[in-house]
């Protein structure tokens, strides 16, 4: 995980500084923009591996800054806020966040979070080419593109790494917990009906609801093959 670049997007100098510290002597490399338009800016200029956000900004707020970074970049976000209120939480998150750290917070608490993060989004991890395929369905982790038999497939962030767990887990039975908690991540409060609906939307997007199978009292698994 180190040697990636994590942009800090805050309004605070004092917080960037100490937050850019913390991830510097954790093995980081780190930028910094005072709200979103410069983030925005840094985003067009350089290779960025996470994003740490935080939402009470002057011009746009955190959560208008990671929809317009969204539209753009499948990058993963971390809001860092003040605002701990379980409203906060629930819309960072339905926006496309990949955690929500509240301030105050312990130094080895942020690390671990940028890392959990990391180590799911797969960022620094694959080579350019690398794929995943099975049967019919081919990955690229380094585009995050998906295709079946050779047709691009448009998947949110959270469908890609939906599929992507399942796949890396197939034949296993997976339970909506654990589902939840790969995805969403341990810190996601919201309701195990999230895993049901993406995995209908996934359904819908694959054009079968043969990939991705039911089992009942449990979960999902996916199988070795697939007739498409």
């Amino acid at each position: 995980m180190k040697n990636c670049t994590v942009l800090i997007v805050d309004d605070e100098e004092n917080m960037r500084t100490l937050m850019e510290m913390y991830l510097l002597n954790s093995g980081y490399h780190c930028l910094q923009a005072p709200d979103g338009k410069q983030a925005i800016s840094l985003l067009e200029k350089h290779e960025v591996d996470l994003i740490l956000l935080d939402i009470m900004m002057p011009g746009d707020n955190g959560f208008t800054v990671c929809e317009k970074i969204h539209q753009k970049w499948d990058l993963p976000v971390i809001f860092v806020s003040a605002k701990g209120a379980e409203w906060d939480k629930v819309k960072g998150l339905k926006l496309g966040a990949d955690d929500f750290v509240v301030k105050p917070f312990h130094p080895g608490e942020l690390v671990a979070r940028v890392e959990a993060v990391l180590r799911r989004s797969g960022k620094k991890q694959q080579r350019e080419n690398e794929t995943i395929s099975l049967g019919k369905i081919k990955m690229n982790l380094r585009s995050r593109t998906a295709a079946i038999g050779g047709n691009a497939v448009n998947l949110t962030l959270k469908e890609y790494e939906l599929l992507i767990y399942l796949i890396t887990n197939k034949k296993q039975a997976l339970s909506r917990e654990q589902l939840l908690a790969h995805v969403w991540g341990v810190s996601y409060e919201g309701s195990l009906r999230t895993v049901d609906t993406h995995i209908k939307t996934l359904r819908m997007k694959l054009k079968s609801a043969d990939y991705i199978q039911t089992v009942w009292g449990i979960g999902y698994k996916i199988e070795e093959e697939y007739e498409a």
